[in-house]
């Protein structure tokens, strides 16, 4: 039972087991099953980066970085980006957003110009409107400059159905109808989509002023149509996530939470700008927990990896890809062998180590 002395920090949004922790031991305790009534095939129990009820599925994701402008981006790139994204990861195509904007007194009209613009162009770059929304306004100094939220619905596409025929080739009594962290299983390749710790760099230099000698900027982007062809085109994923708050570890290790299996990845496989790599040592940060917004962590059988990545790394946004590990049945948890022979355990982190990252 929680006492009267416990209070929300910043650490309960980062996106590390602190944050899990909350939502599994306060936020599900009231409002898990209610999607109940069994009508939702990924219910909020799942844990999954949307719901899907039927052939729909539904998400609903709110921004507050800071600051609202940052290298390669801005808080409505951004939020368009990260619901288009995580109804994406299911397998499913956006199909409508809806927007509400929290305000506050005193935001300059030309940066909320500036930021609606980015919205319209992101939009159009992924092929989805906003439809519907909500504003409200609150006092000077509450949330430095504004909050948006972007909820969406997407649908089932034919190219997922063939992604899934194309999976049930290699994987006899694969019964499932939505790339879930649960999917995985031992054997199954994990591949990412491109350079690491990008994103949380750039708000961090943003946030602090620093100037890191080079261009990092922020890989936020909406991933749509990369994933609908990668399912379309190649086939073979059983798994998607974006690797957000909490970087690569948080996500690598919900996949082998979930699906309870071991992952063993490969350092000298995990593609890192060499500038992110010597921002991170110059500050103490492991690059494997920082965030980013325009990457995509696949599981995928492993006869269908390289034409995977194949396909990935013949496009803008896949050009980096790699494959860094598998799905194994030999340990628990998440593990990485080392450029000098050794194993390092990648735990959990306990919350993205950059605050208000998205």
């Amino acid at each position: 039972m929680p006492t009267g002395n416990e209070r929300i920090t910043m650490l309960h949004g980062a996106g590390g087991s602190v944050m899990h922790s909350l939502i599994k031991n306060h936020i599900l305790k009231h409002l898990g099953g209610l999607g109940g009534l069994d009508i939702s095939d990924v219910p909020l129990e799942a844990l999954d980066d949307a719901a899907a009820v039927g052939d729909i599925v539904l998400k609903n994701d709110s921004h507050a970085v800071r600051p609202i402008f940052f290298p390669g981006g801005d808080i409505g790139r951004l939020a368009v980006s990260g619901t288009v994204n995580d109804i994406s990861v299911l397998g499913a195509e956006p199909l409508a957003l809806s927007c509400g904007m929290i305000l506050e007194e005193g935001l300059p009209i030309h940066d909320l110009e500036r930021i609606l613009r980015s919205m319209h162009e992101t939009c159009l770059e992924a092929g989805v409107g906003i439809v519907t929304g909500d504003t409200k306004v609150v006092e000077r100094g509450s949330l430095g400059g504004c909050i948006i939220n972007i909820s969406g619905i997407g649908r089932r596409t034919e190219a997922l159905e063939r992604n899934i025929q194309v999976v049930r080739r290699f994987r006899a009594g694969f019964t499932q109808r939505w790339m879930l962290d649960s999917n995985l299983s031992a054997g199954d390749k994990i591949i990412i989509s491109g350079t690491i710790g990008d994103h949380g760099l750039a708000v961090l230099s943003a946030q602090e002023g620093l100037i890191f000698g080079s261009g990092i900027r922020s890989d936020v982007k909406p991933l749509n149509r990369l994933i609908q062809t990668l399912l379309g085109e190649a086939g073979g994923i059983v798994a998607m996530k974006d690797p957000t708050r909490g970087g690569l570890a948080d996500a690598l290790n919900e996949f082998s939470e979930k699906s309870r299996v071991g992952i063993l990845i490969h350092e000298d496989r995990i593609p890192i700008r060499e500038d992110v790599q010597a921002a991170c040592e110059m500050l103490g940060l492991d690059p494997l927990e920082v965030g980013n917004e325009g990457k995509i962590i696949i599981g995928a059988v492993k006869e269908k990896a390289e034409e995977i990545l194949e396909v990935l790394r013949s496009t803008e946004e896949g050009r980096d890809a790699d494959i860094i590990g598998e799905a194994t049945g030999s340990f628990d948890g998440v593990a990485m062998e080392t450029v000098v022979g050794g194993k390092r355990i990648i735990a959990r982190p306990v919350g993205d180590p950059i605050p208000r990252i998205c």
